[in-house]
């Protein structure tokens, strides 16, 4: 059972920059100070361009397979289940830490104010924001349109009563540490503009997902971008260098230092609004990877049912929701630079995975945005975001393989057992070798997702391609031998004698020829019966002599019924027309490598469709 479209431009713009907006700026621009100086406002400047740039494989991808889990089910299909099965544990775990920081912040300024122990707030919470996701994904974005808009007014106001205040001494020296500190300070902040995964994860549920997906990831980042850089430098140049090193509230002691207690209580609100909303985005984000694991066999299949009432994954929403809770207990500190490096292996994993799927030449791998600059754009992210991780040090590095080896047993010891598809990286090697290795599993797949993306509704005559005769004819033929060919096949799918089949296709050329141009002819006969409908399709790149005219007729349509099919014939008629008159139809024809490459492009191919 798929998820239900719903998902706006505004809506997955809210919650990409919900996800991003909340420990990332309210919390981390302190303990970044400490490592860069005034220059970490540059390393806010640069990780929001190493964003925009993995964004740009992120968005490619999501629009050629908008389905939940995201990075995940991107990795898994480009890179394989192993691969795939630890990218997606990992990112459920960043995710989960990400949301778990959020709700630590939001339990932290309920105690400040009310005195609440911080364990009954974050299990009471948990359960809030998992009924909530329960609920179902439009109403809990609802919730978070409402809260991202408030958020945004408050940091602007924030932004023109305190931009007046700025001290220019406060950003000298600017460069304290070098240019590798503040290089390797973007790498720690990276987990800000985690919130982009987040969305990819959704893109079952986005309406319109080959325009509201990339509008609205670009412009969340590049918004989410500017207003961190402008904030940042705000806050660094308000704020004794002294105090902002030591503050784990950067923002709300910089308007409380120039707007008095106004301020701190408007950015404290702020702050408890981007908790909130982080929250939210991240819980339901996050419950994706489990019930995208589970659809694929590689976690238990409990995990991917779907509750009919709210059309949600209940499971996999309240197994997160605990996850969340249990993550609260383990130190945050540690936890921001694990989550920095999971998500910023994801992108290195992403970029690759559209350099696989791009390389295997994978027919129906169609995304409807690409990553510019290919291959050189997404070489170049690898490499700098491999750079990034080196800088941070290692000891997140070895918490994050010790994750790296659970997901890789979790694949050995269950996931192995049950999961058997297709990977672009095979289809890759097959190019390598030029040795047959694949089936057509995966583009099956593929044409499937395009025909949920585009919200296409199948009529009779897609299931009519699917059940369909497919025949590669080698050497030139004319249409008499032709005829004895395919009567063979229709003879043995209707239980008719082939020589009365072949007489009657010859008598119908003779009376009129069925070669509608020099590509394509489409013969047709009457069987006798009820009830009965099929379609024969033959390729012949050497071409089928129809008339003097068309001497090599390359695509062939044999349609064969009964007589009180005789609307649905014409129905078929018109469908095929279409087809074969759809741009790069004959040389997309041609080079096809197999006859159910023929069928795909039958299947995609764009026509009036009969609901």
């Amino acid at each position: 059972m798929t998820l239900k479209k719903q998902l706006t431009f505004f809506d997955v713009f809210c919650l990409a920059s919900g996800a991003m907006i909340s420990s990332g700026i309210f919390i981390l621009p302190g303990i970044a100070y400490n490592h860069a100086g005034p220059a970490v406002i540059l390393s806010y400047f640069l990780a929001g361009i190493l964003a925009i740039l993995g964004t740009l494989s992120v968005i490619e991808l999501a629009t050629a397979l908008p389905k939940a889990g995201g990075d995940y089910f991107f990795i898994t299909r480009s890179l394989g289940p192993l691969v795939g099965t630890v990218s997606g544990l990992l990112s459920w775990l960043a995710i989960s830490l990400k949301t778990a920081f959020a709700v630590f912040g939001i339990s932290e300024i309920i105690f400040i104010l009310f005195g609440t122990p911080l364990y009954i707030t974050t299990a009471c919470l948990c359960i809030l924001f998992t009924c909530l996701n329960i609920r179902g994904a439009k109403e809990a974005t609802v919730f978070e349109v409402l809260l991202v808009s408030g958020l945004f007014l408050i940091l602007m106001i924030f932004a023109v009563k305190c931009s007046m205040n700025i001290k220019p001494n406060y950003l000298r020296p600017f460069l304290p540490h070098g240019w590798n500190v503040v290089f390797a300070t973007a790498g720690l902040i990276f987990v800000s503009f985690g919130g982009l995964i987040n969305v990819a994860s959704m893109s079952e549920e986005i309406d319109n997902p080959k325009r509201n997906i990339p509008l609205a990831l670009l412009a969340s980042v590049a918004t989410i971008t500017i207003l961190y850089t402008v904030i940042v430098f705000i806050t660094v140049g308000t704020l004794p260098g002294t105090v902002l090193a030591k503050s784990l509230t950067p923002i709300a002691d910089s308007a409380r230092h120039i707007m008095g207690n106004i301020g701190f209580l408007l950015i404290t609100t702020a702050s408890l609004l981007a908790f909130i909303t982080t929250a939210i985005a991240g819980l339901m984000a996050a419950s994706r990877y489990p019930m995208a694991l589970s659809r694929d066999s590689l976690l238990p299949c409990f995990l991917a049912r779907i509750n009919h009432r709210y059309n949600t994954p209940v499971i996999s929403i309240s197994v997160t929701g605990l996850l969340i809770f249990l993550v609260l207990l383990l130190d945050i500190s540690v936890l921001v630079k694990l989550a920095s490096n999971v998500i910023i292996v994801s992108y290195i994993l992403l970029n690759c995975s559209v350099i696989i799927l791009r390389e295997s030449k994978i027919r129906n791998y169609r995304p409807s945005f690409k990553v510019p600059l290919y291959p050189w754009l997404p070489l170049f992210n690898v490499v700098l975001l491999t750079f990034l991780i080196i800088d941070m040090g290692i000891a997140s590095v070895e918490i994050a393989i010790g994750f790296v080896a659970a997901g890789i047993l979790t694949y050995v010891f269950f996931g192995r057992k049950h999961e058997k598809k297709e990977y672009a990286l095979i289809h890759f090697i097959e190019r390598i070798v030029n040795k047959k290795l694949t089936t057509h599993v995966l583009e099956t797949e593929l044409r499937e997702i395009i025909h949920d993306r585009d919200e296409i509704i199948k009529d009779r005559f897609d299931q009519i391609i699917k059940e369909a005769v497919l025949m590669d004819i080698e050497r030139h033929v004319d249409k008499s031998a032709y005829f004895e060919i395919v009567a063979q096949k229709i003879g043995t799918a209707f239980g008719i004698s082939p020589d009365s089949i072949a007489a009657a296709l010859r008598d119908r050329e003779n009376e009129t020829s069925t070669a509608i141009s020099s590509f394509v002819a489409v013969p047709h006969i009457i069987i006798e019966g009820e009830g009965k409908f099929k379609l024969f399709i033959t390729r012949c790149v050497q071409g089928i002599t129809f008339t003097d005219k068309y001497k090599s007729v390359k695509a062939i349509f044999v349609l064969v019924g009964t007589l009180d099919e005789r609307q649905f014939h014409l129905q078929a008629l018109a469908a095929i027309a279409q087809i074969v008159q759809n741009p790069d139809f004959e040389k997309r024809w041609l080079a096809a490598d197999t006859v159910e490459h023929l069928r795909d492009i039958i299947m995609l191919g764009k026509r009036y469709r009969h609901s």
